[in-house]
């Protein structure tokens, strides 16, 4: 592979769902805490610092499970193409 080739892959659906339920149970235990969810997991996909995430509810360990490039992935193919 020369340094111009592009690496190509895919997320099967079944991570795709495995990571909307991570996702949304991290939400839900930020949100419990009394954090600002949205915030606080975008502080964590850009840093990979899991200390945004907070542990109630196994929070942090379920999120550090999934692959940050994979999730910013699915999120960017999401919101490009979401019906309005």
């Amino acid at each position: 592979m020369t340094e111009r080739d592009t690496l190509k892959f895919t997320v099967a659906s079944d991570d795709k769902e495995n990571m909307r339920r991570i996702l949304r149970s991290v939400f839900d235990a930020l949100t419990e805490k009394g954090y600002n969810p949205i915030n606080q997991i975008v502080g964590y996909l850009l840093t990979e610092d899991p200390t945004y995430i907070t542990n109630y509810n196994n929070a942090r360990s379920m999120i550090c499970k999934i692959d940050r490039d994979e999730l910013m992935q699915v999120l960017v193919r999401e919101y490009l193409f979401a019906k309005e």
